[in-house]
């Protein structure tokens, strides 16, 4: 899983210097899938369900599940979401990134640095013993204290051999309710983020959820391992 994780790693790094504005989500598609190409490694997204693309890109109020399209042309202010995932071996790995486009505002910014601190608190939960409502807590308390809200219609998951496995990893919850963590176990957590009202929506596509209210989403994604010492970031 750990191999697994570093192919996501450094495809979601090649797509982060692909976004500019002028670049269409369907170019971070093209560049995402021609090193997976040259790697020899298959996408985790496409077919699934059928999705049609390796990546998910959800610009803007776009909280998940974006297709990407050569019609959809990134501008200056804009944040992208982008999320890939991967199966190395019969193994799954999975992570997120949110991305500025050019200058964005302070409050756009502070959304982004609000959400990946959450990931961050999550995962510094995850230890044997501690259970999920810890992790979901930890992230609910970073994004409600920054005045924004988290997503409930969409959570985190177990990940190994099926990208998505038992059990749900949410992004809220009660400290101490919950499953508890044991060593072996890896878990994806993934806090998406409205920068006003939790609500969202489906488009007519059938994939792509939105805030409701149309604000500002953002969504960050780790696969971590439970280790008897803690977490292991496998997508890192």
């Amino acid at each position: 899983m750990r191999r697994a994780g570093q192919v996501v790693r450094e495809v979601l790094e090649l797509v982060r210097s692909k976004v500019k504005p002028g670049a269409t989500t369907y170019d971070l598609e093209r560049a995402a899938e021609a090193r997976l190409n040259d790697l020899g490694v298959k996408a985790a997204f496409k077919g699934y369900h059928g999705f049609p693309c390796v990546l998910c890109t959800s610009v803007n109020s776009e909280v998940v599940h974006g297709i990407p399209s050569p019609k959809r042309v990134l501008k200056d202010g804009d944040i992208v979401s982008v999320d890939f995932g991967v199966v190395v071996d019969g193994y799954y790995g999975d992570a997120a990134i949110t991305v500025p486009v050019g200058a964005i505002d302070a409050r756009a910014a502070r959304l982004l640095k609000a959400t990946e601190d959450s990931l961050k608190a999550g995962i510094a939960a995850v230890k044997p013993g501690a259970t999920l409502g810890d992790v979901g807590a930890a992230v609910q308390n970073v994004v409600e204290g920054e005045g924004f809200s988290v997503v409930r219609d969409f959570v985190g998951h177990g990940i190994g051999v099926h990208m998505h496995e038992d059990p749900q990893v949410p992004n809220f919850g009660e400290a101490g309710q919950g499953m508890r963590l044991k060593a072996g176990m890896v878990i994806a957590i993934e806090p998406m983020v409205n920068a006003g009202k939790p609500d969202v929506q489906v488009l007519e596509d059938g994939w792509t959820a939105v805030a409701s209210d149309g604000s500002m989403s953002a969504h960050f994604e780790h696969t971590v391992a439970v280790t008897a010492t803690g977490a292991r970031i496998l997508t890192e």
